[in-house]
């Protein structure tokens, strides 16, 4: 299945490429207007992006498919040219070196990103300034942008940014620029991440395990991001997807011996063997996980989680930091994590006192008499993820305010339960949806 699914990928990608190109860059066609090396810098995008959608050269022979109806290679980019011609609320997010992102509302109502060179980028404009060829030199900034595009397309998985679509057209001076429709994420922000509930913080360690997975055994062989940021990445209902992936490298490092392949980080360095056929043995893997460590997993990861989860979590946070382990391992650790959490084992494993005694009010719920704790769901008052009644009532006792705590039924992407802690229950009022249990010591 898994083979299928790759080859229905890398199908779409060499229909996509071919198709785009048709108006951008067809193959044998000249480059553009502006000087030789222009030129020369074009075809070696061009030629980058061809490999990608070919893949291993095993896999090649997918290009002959191209021809084939699109609907025979099953999901994939279906909006074009005319889902831009009436949308709405179009807002400006960002841009980077060489693109600018836009919000915007499609007729139906979706939300999508759209992406498009910036015209006044760095990228377009140092080229236009060295070259004088803006024409060329936006041929040369839309191959990251077709790159990407493809690579969205090869490697289709949960935490990688859907593509939705593209669009080529006229405007102003420059023939057939391109513009894509994907998924709208929403920025990652750091501090906003070390203020929510440790539950939504492995969350995002967790799927940034199973991408790093995924791009070790990718159908494009190991494929390593070399501008890997959390600005690379956005947050889409909790889940971490990669978005930019302009900057993906494929091939390993080429080397004579060992001393060749050093992986240089700010903080240390790490050597690696060379093999046989010189290249540097996993140096794309390494250089992911080693990312995630340093940006991700040592911020997250151990910060406020249950006690009895720790040692295991450090154990995590300490192997990637020194890249005693691969992705597989590091992805099996955080399922394992996982499985503790949601299964409730984590509590069985740990010395948890006896709760006091709670009454419960079925149907009844404490709509005032909240206090503030952390990491809470809501930062006016208590709202946190229990596994059961228990655990509840043990986190109640815990706080010296408490005296109450309501059931909601609510559940956060694990299956737990979200629970209001209270400082009494003066006022009780009527909810069918909720249940209360107050201290009977009173």
């Amino acid at each position: 299945m898994r083979r299928r699914r790759a080859a229905a990928a890398g199908v779409l990608a060499a229909f996509l490429l071919g198709s785009v190109l048709a108006a951008l860059l067809a193959p044998g066609s000249e480059p553009g207007p502006g000087p030789a090396e222009l030129a020369r810098r074009i075809r070696a995008r061009y030629d980058e992006v061809q490999r990608f959608a070919r893949g291993r050269p095993e896999r090649r022979r997918l290009m002959d498919l191209a021809l084939a109806p699109a609907g025979h290679a099953g999901p994939g980019p279906r909006l074009g040219c005319a889902a831009l011609r009436n949308v709405s609320g179009a807002q400006y997010v960002g841009s980077g070196y060489t693109k600018a992102v836009y919000r915007a509302r499609l007729p139906g109502g979706a939300a999508v990103a759209l992406k498009a060179v910036d015209f006044g980028g760095h990228d377009l404009g140092s080229c236009v300034r060295e070259f004088g060829a803006r024409r060329g030199c936006y041929r040369l900034a839309a191959h990251k942008l077709l790159k990407e595009m493809v690579l969205l397309q090869r490697l289709r998985h949960p935490n990688v940014l859907q593509l939705y679509g593209y669009c080529y057209q006229d405007s102003d001076d420059i023939p057939n620029t391109l513009t894509t429709i994907t998924e709208l994420g929403a920025p990652v922000e750091m501090l906003q991440l070390l203020q929510a509930a440790w539950e939504d913080r492995f969350r995002i360690c967790l799927s940034l395990g199973r991408l790093l997975y995924h791009l070790a055994h990718s159908p494009l062989g190991s494929v390593t991001l070399l501008d890997f940021r959390p600005r690379q990445f956005v947050l889409v209902d909790g889940e971490l997807k990669v978005t930019d992936l302009d900057d993906a490298r494929v091939d390993e490092t080429p080397c004579a011996s060992s001393a060749d392949c050093t992986l240089e980080f700010p903080a240390r360095n790490f050597s690696l063997a060379c093999s046989a056929q010189g290249r540097c043995q996993g140096m794309n893997e390494k250089r992911n996980l080693y990312n995630a460590y340093r940006f991700f997993f040592t911020y997250l990861l151990p910060h406020s989680a249950p006690p009895s989860l720790r040692p295991l979590l450090d154990r995590i946070v300490n192997a990637t930091g020194e890249l005693a382990w691969g992705a597989a391992e590091t992805l099996a650790q955080l399922e394992t994590v996982l499985h503790l959490y949601r299964s409730g084992q984590y509590l069985q494993d740990s010395a948890q006192p006896r709760a006091s005694e709670y009454r419960r009010l079925d149907s009844r719920a404490v709509p005032d008499e909240d206090y503030r704790c952390w990491p809470s769901y809501r930062h006016d008052g208590c709202l946190l993820s229990v596994f059961d009644v228990a655990e509840a009532a043990r986190v109640c006792d815990g706080h010296a305010q408490c005296r109450a705590f309501v059931l909601t039924n609510q559940t956060t992407w694990t299956g737990r339960q979200l629970v209001f802690f209270k400082t009494g229950w003066n006022h009780v009022v009527p909810d069918a949806n909720k249940t209360t249990y107050v201290r009977a010591s009173g």
